[in-house]
C-alpha cells in the first residue's frame, strides 16, 4: 500500500514539475515574444552606434554632470540610512544645480516604490536643465527641448502621471549635442 501511493506520488510530482516548472514558462515565454518581442527581451535600448546601453524599464546612474540624474535606488521609509542619505542628497544636488530654479524636487532624494524606476516627472528632468546645459555648453532652451520632446504621456490617457525616462533623455542628448566630458563626483 505504501510503495504504490508513493509511486502516484512521484508521477504527480513530475506531471506538476513538467507543467509548471516547462510547459507553462517555455509557453508564456513563447507567446510573449511572438506579441511583445521587444519587451519581452528586456526593451533593451541601444545608441546610435547600435551597441546596448541599458533597459527602458530599469534605472541606471550617470556621473556626468551632463546628464539627467535618475531618482536614487530605494530603502525602507523608516530607516535612518534613507533620511541622512536624502540629507545628503539633498546638499549635493543643490551644489551641483546652483542656476535651478524652484524648489528641489522631493523625487530627487527620494526612491521609488522598487528603486529601480527609469523615470521622474517632467519638473525633476526640467529642474536639471541649467546643469546639463552649463556642462554640455549648450543653451539651456536647447536641453529643455530635448526634455519636452520626451515626455510620456498618461497610459490610456488616465493613467499614472507625465514622465520622462532618464535613459532616453540622456541618449537623446548625446545624439543631438555629443557626449559631455566625463566629470566624477
Amino acid at each position: 500500500m505504501i510503495n504504490r501511493e508513493l509511486r502516484i506520488s512521484i508521477r504527480a510530482t513530475v506531471v506538476t514539475l513538467v507543467l509548471t516548472g516547462l510547459a507553462y514558462p517555455l509557453a508564456t515565454t513563447g507567446l510573449a515574444l511572438l506579441l511583445f518581442p521587444a519587451r519581452a527581451r528586456g526593451s533593451l535600448i541601444a545608441d546610435q552606434y547600435g551597441r546596448t546601453v541599458g533597459s527602458e524599464l530599469i534605472a541606471q546612474s550617470f556621473a556626468s554632470a551632463g546628464y539627467l540624474q535618475p531618482r536614487p535606488s530605494n530603502l525602507g521609509p523608516t530607516s535612518k540610512a534613507l533620511r541622512d542619505r536624502a540629507a545628503t542628497e539633498l546638499q549635493r544636488l543643490v551644489a551641483e544645480n546652483p542656476d535651478a530654479t524652484g524648489p528641489l524636487p522631493a523625487e530627487l532624494v527620494t526612491a521609488s516604490g522598487s528603486g529601480l524606476d527609469p523615470h521622474v516627472s517632467p519638473e525633476a528632468a526640467l529642474w536639471q536643465a541649467p546643469r546639463m546645459a552649463r556642462a554640455r555648453g549648450v543653451s539651456e532652451e536647447r536641453v529643455r527641448a530635448v526634455i519636452e520632446a520626451n515626455v510620456e504621456g498618461r497610459e490610456l490617457l488616465v493613467l499614472g502621471e507625465p514622465r520622462v525616462n532618464v535613459l532616453l533623455v540622456n541618449l537623446a542628448l548625446d545624439w543631438q549635442f555629443g557626449r559631455p566630458p566625463l566629470a566624477h563626483r
